[in-house]
Parts: structure tokens; C-alpha cells; sequence
């Protein structure tokens, strides 16, 4: 018998992990899974600092397993047929995130945490764990229809085709799960063209790069498709910065996905322009899915 590893959220009693809870139980029951919340802080390391005499109220342990409790209670009233667990860690998050998305499906948090600075788009534990997790992460953010699921629509962004495997796989299989539509956008560019001293048509380097997009495009379908034969897919090519483009076109989508390269060796960020700026701006929830290759 395969064990089926959980879905795994983070969670800070912040509203965007309330809001995470709710979209990851949903989640959790599209695709029968269990579900793990997770909570991490380094209370231990605080409180051993602090004069004995601060302890009398109430401890950041306390208040650790309150947060984990409200967000169980929170599941369970939203769907009591879905498994969960929970767990509190003394551990800095984004580090404990990332061990517990070694033996998960998928890796799930809001966009903002308790304790970030107003001005930050995503908090820093998101971002940092979308950028270095070797599973899935989904951040989940974006306006009320994206969050509801509402369009009925799945959003991938075609990336390099021997990177965006995995990434086309898992859009492939949400599609199918929710039963809905798969738009595929690959989009192209080129420089200004002159026409001064060539006879050859203006739109003639706009048509070769479209082509090639339109190219890559089938490429990267061409192996994962065969699986769902049953998913409406939709391949769209569009001139303009990726970034852009897929931000525009989630504002109509329940979630959007990109692949994301994970360097062997490389601790750093590994997210390029288009994943971060979704991160930051997306009208839906984003799926970050590395390539490990």
C-alpha cells in the first residue's frame, strides 16, 4: 500500500494562514489526502533569554499550540470528512517548513505572515520556502473569485521544456482533479524590427518567434499530456514579458502554475523573474513546482 504523503501548511494565526487553511483543506479533499498544520517559532531560544520574572503571562509556547488548535478547529469545521494533523515545532519556520515538505505533497502557506513589515507583497517565509523547496508550493493569495475557484481554470506558464515537466504534470493532474480547463501560455518577444533598409515585411521576426514559442510549446506538452487525455487543454502564445502576461491572465484563473529550477549545491533564492513576480502580484493562488533535475 502507497502511503499518501500529506499537504502540509504552515501556520501563524495570521489571516492570510486562515485563508491558507481553508483553500488547503479544499485541496486536501479534491485529491483525498491528509492534511498536516504545521507551526514553527523559536519560543524556546526567546523565553530561556528572558528574566524568570516575565514568565508569569502567558508563554509563546502557549500561544504556539492556541494558533495550531484554532487552526485544527478551523479544518474540521470547514470539512470534517478531511484527515489532518498537527504539530508545533521550537524551530526557526522557514527551515521546519522545508524539512516537513521533504515528506510531503505539496507545501502550502499564505502570503503574509503575522510579523511582516507592511510594505512586503509576500512574507519572507514564503517566499523564501517557495524558492528552495524540492516539492510543490503553493502560496495562496489573490482576489475572491481566484480563491473560491470560481473561473474554473487552470493557468500554466509554459517555461523551458526541460525544465517545466514536472510543473505541466501537476497542472495537468489539478485540471483533471477539479475537472476544468488548462490554459497554456507561452509568451514570445523581439526586438524592434528596422525597415529601412530590408524589403522584408515588418511582422516577418514577430511570426518566426511566435512560431518558436508555439514550438516549445507543443514540446512540453508532448510527453505530459498523454496521461489526461481528458482535460480540456487550451495553448495560447502571447507577445510580451511573461511576467506580465501571466499576471494579467490569472486575474481569470483558480490557480496559477511555473516551474522553478532547483541547482544542486545552490542554497540561495532559485526563483527567476516570472515565478517571483507571481509570487508577489498574482489574482490567484501560485503553484511553484521545481525541476530537480
Amino acid at each position: 500500500m502507497t502511503l499518501e504523503l500529506p499537504l502540509v501548511v504552515g501556520v501563524d494565526g495570521s489571516d492570510g494562514s486562515l485563508l491558507a487553511v481553508d483553500w488547503a483543506v479544499d485541496e486536501a479533499a479534491r485529491h483525498g489526502l491528509p492534511l498536516r498544520l504545521v507551526h514553527a517559532s523559536l519560543w524556546e531560544h526567546y523565553e530561556s533569554a528572558l528574566p524568570s520574572v516575565t514568565l508569569a503571562r502567558p508563554s509563546a509556547q502557549v500561544l504556539a499550540d492556541h494558533i495550531v488548535a484554532s487552526a485544527a478547529e478551523r479544518a474540521r469545521r470547514r470539512n470534517p470528512d478531511v484527515k489532518f494533523s498537527t504539530d508545533v515545532f521550537p524551530a526557526e519556520a522557514t527551515e521546519a517548513l522545508l524539512k516537513e515538505g521533504d515528506n510531503a505533497t505539496a507545501l502550502i502557506t499564505g502570503s503574509r505572515g503575522r510579523s511582516e513589515l507592511t510594505g512586503l507583497l509576500l512574507g519572507s517565509v514564503g517566499l523564501a520556502v517557495a524558492a528552495r523547496a524540492h516539492c510543490p508550493v503553493i502560496v495562496v493569495r489573490g482576489d475572491r473569485a481566484g480563491l473560491a475557484g470560481t473561473h474554473e481554470r487552470i493557468l500554466l506558464g509554459a517555461g523551458d521544456p526541460e525544465a517545466g515537466g514536472e510543473a505541466a504534470r501537476f497542472a495537468l493532474r489539478e485540471a483533471e482533479i477539479r475537472g476544468c480547463a488548462l490554459d497554456v501560455v507561452r509568451s514570445w518577444r523581439c526586438p524592434a524590427y528596422e525597415t529601412a533598409d530590408t524589403a522584408e515585411p515588418a511582422e516577418a521576426p514577430g511570426l518566426e518567434h511566435e512560431e518558436q514559442a508555439r514550438a516549445l510549446l507543443d514540446e512540453l506538452l508532448r510527453d505530459a499530456i498523454g496521461g489526461h487525455p481528458d482535460v480540456r487543454v487550451r495553448r495560447t502564445t502571447a507577445e510580451g514579458p511573461a511576467h506580465k502576461v501571466l499576471v494579467r491572465r490569472s486575474a481569470a484563473a483558480d490557480l496559477v502554475v511555473v516551474g522553478a529550477r532547483r541547482r544542486q549545491g545552490h542554497f540561495g533564492l532559485q526563483l527567476g523573474r516570472v515565478a517571483h513576480t507571481l509570487l508577489h502580484r498574482a489574482l490567484c493562488p501560485v503553484a511553484v513546482v521545481p525541476h530537480r533535475g
